[in-house]
């Protein structure tokens, strides 16, 4: 053979060979377990959130998805973890707004969530209603910001620790209604409303999966929902903003995140995993009672993802600077 024709026809081989294998990795992916890091204790919500999308996603995937709790230093610890986890496409991170504001919150924070990760999806937002104690004098927004103008001093707002949405939500609502109060942080979200539910703090800002038992119960008092429309779980509970508090928009948002430099298709094989799972009856229905709400499929996809982060990084920068409450 002419050696320039022996030499096209090499090349020709070798890149088939290369196609043939990136073909077969595609095809074969995943051939083991895949760890799905949740960065906060088990029965918390986002591990609620992650063992519910597991099942049906080990069914599409043909592989165990194994929830892997690693909680600590506000959710960044696990963020770290993951961040500098093999990208071979067996280690992936859910996590809510925290990778949004920990690069406000930390001052020496070992990753940075708008470069070091490969984005997946977002999955679902779990809205947020502000309560107070049951025996608190006012009995709805009006009459509460009344009530706090006249009491500031005296009333005490509780949350689930540094950077917690619960946390977030509350530096929100003290900049809307203008008003200073004490926080009084705890170590999760059970601690705070359990001081709640005992008169110990006066107010405190916690999402549906946790509150819809006791606003039902009427063993709380409840001023508002904290997205900007009414919720579906809840279709009768005003909204703050439609109370007054124009643009009052706080949710717990959840994604799906993977070392940075993970393989295309563990990503695109991720993505329709999580998809079939957001679009299982068994899902949608667990989804529906905790008060979650599956995004649209705007978010569903890795530069809604990208684009939300940014978003709300930028958002809360300001915010969190201004109360100057940071961690080392």
């Amino acid at each position: 053979m002419h050696p320039i024709r022996s030499f096209l026809a090499g090349a020709a081989l070798a890149a088939l060979g290369v196609l043939s294998a990136a073909t077969a990795v595609a095809q074969t992916y995943p051939t083991k377990p895949i760890k799905l890091v949740v960065p906060f204790a088990a029965g918390g919500p986002t591990d609620i959130v992650a063992r519910v999308l597991s099942v049906p996603m080990s069914k599409s995937l043909g592989q165990s998805v194994v929830v892997e709790n690693k909680p600590g230093a506000g959710g960044t610890l696990a963020a770290a973890h993951v961040a500098t986890s093999a990208p071979d496409g067996y280690t992936f991170l859910i996590h809510h707004n925290g990778m949004a504001t920990a690069p406000s919150l930390y001052r020496k924070l070992s990753y940075n969530p708008l470069t070091d990760f490969e984005y997946v999806s977002q999955v679902v937002d779990v809205p947020m209603t502000l309560l107070g104690r049951k025996d608190l004098p006012a009995k709805n927004l009006a009459e509460l910001v009344t009530y706090l103008k006249a009491n500031a001093d005296k009333v005490n707002l509780a949350h689930a620790g540094l950077g917690a949405v619960s946390h977030l939500c509350g530096m929100v609502f003290r900049k809307a209604v203008g008003i200073d109060l004490t926080t009084v942080p705890y170590q999760g979200t059970g601690p705070a409303m359990t001081a709640l539910l005992g008169g110990h703090v006066d107010l405190l800002c916690d999402q549906t999966t946790q509150t819809t038992q006791h606003i039902k119960a009427g063993s709380v008092r409840f001023y508002g929902v904290t997205t900007e429309e009414r919720i579906k779980s809840m279709p009768e509970a005003p909204t703050l903003n439609e109370q007054g508090l124009k643009g009052f928009d706080v949710k717990v948002w959840h994604g799906v995140y993977a070392p940075k430099g993970t393989p295309a298709e563990a990503l695109q094989k991720m993505n329709a995993a999580l998809r079939a799972a957001l679009q299982d009856p068994a899902v949608v229905t667990r989804m529906r009672d905790l008060g979650a709400e599956i995004v649209p499929e705007s978010k569903l996809t890795p530069d809604g993802l990208r684009s939300w982060l940014k978003l709300e990084t930028e958002r809360y920068a300001p915010l969190i600077k201004s109360a100057g409450v940071y961690a080392d």
